[in-house]
């Protein structure tokens, strides 16, 4: 079996860090997999990106260039929002390596045209990072509904016409997704049912499959000994917190985990109590939580995610609208409890007050109960700890989300040559 993988990138944001696991998981299974890719960050021969200066420096240019149309509307924020109209020469490339099947994973930031889909040969499978792939344009939706119909007026845009750019951006995809072979696949049953009720896939296969992590590199490792290597305090109870874009993404909630810190702050947890930040250096004005913070700037390696995560007394992931985010995944798989709201892929990974806390949506005082009702008892900290990482081994590691996609990647060739035969009888 030969899988080709495109992505952006290989390592940079959590679509490309899942869809890279994915990779070295298939290789240990003995599948011939390859990206090809935009952006290259690991050292891994089997990842391909442009080669030139010229490839290279274009490539860098290619967001903004997706974004320009963007400009006719002053009042949106430009990143939340991908149009996909630029031309590429993926196809071709992909017909070069000859891979079974192609796996797309996020594939935005300029990096494939909507159109290019058309010309791929032989099934596609697809898993959604995101609910760009059945959106008029839009990463994720917030409140709007209108993907289950046909875009326009997006909100996000602020535009009021029905005919705008996440009109266009939607007729052009259900024209492209019209004439391709393709399985949906998410790492949630919250994107699923998003993805089954959006007017583009609603007649779709869509499969659920948990994304993954080697449970050898991320694991338990003694408490006192992580807090040692990354001097961090050992007679503190800490409170992790970590996203890309941690403190700027208004999405991965940090104005609502401040206003429960806030609250934490004004309770008798107040002097024993810190709070840990990785996925963003230290502000020029930091927030006023209330508790003494601690700043790990960006954590790309597996080891030193790991040893923070160990670290940690609790992990909070207070996102207002989510996949299936890696923090937490790698969270519970290092036998660290989390707190997040019951929202999107929370409930996939957190069993309410059995390995972790789902709160009411949006509720900081909930967020702040929840982080108490964790750090207020140590013997059942530790029993929510021993949970997650059961949990994880259970559902989450990477042999059994490798395995699950050879499974499926045979079936759909296999049903894709089926179909071809009989075409040609």
């Amino acid at each position: 079996m030969k899988v080709l993988h495109l992505s952006n990138s290989d390592r940079s944001g959590g679509a490309a860090i899942a869809a890279h696991r994915l990779h070295q998981g298939l290789q240990q299974l003995g599948v011939t997999s390859q990206m090809l890719v935009e952006k290259k960050i690991s050292d891994d021969r089997m990842v391909l990106a442009p080669k030139t200066n010229f490839s290279k420096g274009f490539g860098i240019l290619k967001p903004t260039l997706d974004r320009l149309p963007l400009r006719f509307y002053r009042n949106c924020e430009h990143s939340r929002l991908s149009l996909e109209w630029l031309p590429d020469a993926i196809a071709p490339q992909a017909a070069k390596l000859a891979p079974d099947a192609i796996h797309l994973h996020w594939i935005c930031g300029g990096y494939l045209q909507i159109e290019t889909l058309t010309q791929f040969k032989g099934p596609l499978i697809w898993t959604l990072h995101d609910m760009w792939p059945f959106t008029g344009g839009c990463h994720y939706s917030q409140d709007c509904d209108r993907y289950t119909k046909s875009c326009g007026a997006c909100p996000q845009l602020q535009s009021g016409k029905n005919w705008d750019l996440s009109r266009w951006v939607w007729q052009r995809k259900a024209k492209a997704w019209n004439s391709i072979n393709l399985t949906i696949v998410t790492p949630s049953t919250w994107l699923a049912k998003c993805a089954s009720s959006s007017s583009l896939f609603q007649d779709r296969r869509v499969e659920v499959i948990p994304n993954g992590l080697d449970l050898e590199r991320y694991q338990p490792i003694e408490h006192r000994l992580a807090r040692e290597l990354l001097k961090l305090p050992q007679d503190k109870q800490l409170i992790l917190f970590g996203a890309m874009s941690a403190t700027s993404d208004r999405r991965k909630g940090f104005h609502l985990l401040s206003a429960a810190l806030q609250r934490l702050s004004q309770s008798v947890y107040h002097e024993n109590t810190e709070l840990v930040v990785f996925g963003s250096s230290a502000p020029t004005y930091q927030t006023d939580f209330g508790l003494k913070a601690h700043y790990l700037g960006k954590l790309s390696d597996d080891l030193s995610l790991a040893l923070v995560y160990a670290s940690a007394d609790v992990f909070v992931a207070p996102s207002v609208q989510d996949n299936l985010p890696n923090t937490v995944l790698e969270a519970i798989a290092c036998g660290t409890p989390s707190v997040a709201f019951n929202i999107g892929g929370m409930p996939d990974m957190i069993e309410h007050q059995q390995n972790g806390y789902l709160a009411q949506p949006y509720d900081s005082e909930e967020l702040a109960k929840g982080i108490t009702w964790i750090l207020q008892d140590e013997q059942r900290r530790q029993a929510l700890s021993r949970r997650a990482r059961e949990k994880f081994e259970q559902e989450f590691t990477l042999e059994l989300q490798a395995r699950k996609y050879l499974n499926l990647y045979k079936e759909v060739c296999q049903t894709s040559r089926f179909s071809v035969g009989m075409g040609n009888e």
